[in-house]
């Protein structure tokens, strides 16, 4: 029974995205969780999950994502190849017993002996002195995304605990040049690649590609009971680079920090940035929350949960949202919102409830209609429908879909 306007929506789009051989995927794609069947296979575990949907649709889409030879190795990575299939076949497997699993127990294996080559690689940079590049450690490309994997499937297991200390050696300062620089800075721009923006490098603070991420996945271990030597000091540490940099826009952080900024001490002044998931006070607000609940500290965590609230209602931050999607759009808000709620402190959860209607209203205005366009999870209508599912039922989510983005 439809409990929410919202869920005729997600309805329109499973049944829009209900037959995978109707859409049409780039072979790069065919394998990626963010743009292709991976990703929208997850939509459809999650409504069988909750009995809105049937599982044949789901098992349709997995088989889709592995009608041709999955890439492993070093061109995988957590949203693509065999690791991102792996992720979809997990949250499945979650809901039928035995379904999967001879298929994941082979990923897996497989997964761990990449994850231990690129832990490998990390420390051997570190200890040559070297800054690391974004898809080392970020959460779409890097070892925060196959922690978070890892942290799903097995919490106390050696390779979870190995990225953990990995991270917890990631926030340690790094000598560069006569100057001790945080261990993830990067030489590039925050696309990877060298930047005239960036001439020096930058810090990114972003949940998808910046520390944002390892203090989520720290955070999420930590409340897991997954704790390694130096990991509160980590969480601290990140934290306090974050108080550093907060602005007054909300309050706010900045998207990453130069090598200007950092030799200052001054943020260049601009204009209220977007409140995202990917890059955002939405997502490093969620982030916080998590820290702040790992390490028992009320105050911080009524103070970054103050920070979503403003996040989600400033009409400054909101304006500079143009889309609808799970990465940088409302429906990401959404979703944040929901899962922050449900850990929040009496006096700020029903603050974030209240603010997830107007945003679900962002998302598909009453008496609209459903448009077509990206059919994924990141940017696309997959992410979209996911997102409106959490808060629009009384029913708890079932599926650890959103483990990939580190908010719950």
């Amino acid at each position: 029974m439809t409990t929410h306007p919202a869920l005729g929506l997600v309805d329109a789009i499973a049944y829009r995205l209900a037959d995978p051989d109707v859409q049409r995927f780039s072979p790069s794609r065919r394998q990626h969780l963010a743009y292709g069947p991976p990703g929208i296979a997850l939509l459809h575990i999650e409504r069988a999950a909750r009995d809105l949907g049937p599982w044949q649709r789901a098992h349709d889409w997995l088989a889709a994502a592995s009608h041709q030879p999955l890439t492993s190795g070093p061109d995988s990575h957590p949203f693509y190849g065999m690791p991102a299939l792996a992720h979809a076949l997990a949250c499945a497997a979650d809901h039928i017993p035995g379904s999967y699993q001879r298929a994941l127990n082979s990923m897996d294996d497989r997964i761990t002996i990449d994850v231990g080559r690129r832990l490998d690689v990390a420390h051997r940079r570190i200890d040559a002195g070297r800054l690391p590049q974004l898809a080392e450690f970020d959460a779409i490309r890097g070892l925060t995304g196959y922690g978070s994997y890892l942290l799903r499937r097995d919490p106390g297991s050696a390779p979870t605990r190995a990225v953990l200390d990995y991270c917890v050696r990631l926030t340690e300062p790094l000598p560069h040049q006569g100057e001790a620089l945080p261990g993830w800075w990067t030489e590039t721009g925050p696309s990877g690649n060298p930047d005239d923006r960036f001439p020096r490098g930058h810090a990114n603070n972003g949940m998808a590609h910046g520390i944002g991420g390892v203090l989520a996945l720290l955070a999420l271990a930590a409340r897991r009971g997954t704790v390694v030597d130096g990991h509160h000091a980590a969480l601290r540490t990140i934290l306090a680079w974050l108080d550093r940099w907060e602005t007054g826009h909300g309050p706010a952080w900045p998207y990453w920090i130069t090598r200007d900024e950092l030799r200052t001490g001054h943020l260049t002044p601009s204009a209220p940035q977007r409140p995202s998931w990917c890059y955002g006070s939405a997502g490093l607000a969620r982030a916080q929350q998590l820290a702040a609940l790992a390490l028992g500290d009320t105050s911080r965590q009524i103070g970054a949960e103050n920070a979503l609230v403003a996040a989600l209602t400033d009409a400054d931050q909101l304006k500079v949202t143009t889309d609808d999607g799970l990465c940088h759009g409302f429906a990401g808000l959404a979703h944040i919102a929901s899962r922050a709620a449900d850990d929040a402190h009496a006096t700020t959860a029903g603050r974030m409830r209240v603010a997830i209607p107007a945003l679900l209203n962002e998302i598909h205005p009453p008496d609209t209609a459903l448009g077509d366009g990206e059919p994924g999870l990141l940017n696309g209508a997959a992410g979209v429908a996911l997102a409106l599912l959490a808060p629009s039922t009384a029913v708890p989510p079932r599926s650890a879909w959103d483990s990939c983005l580190l908010v719950a």
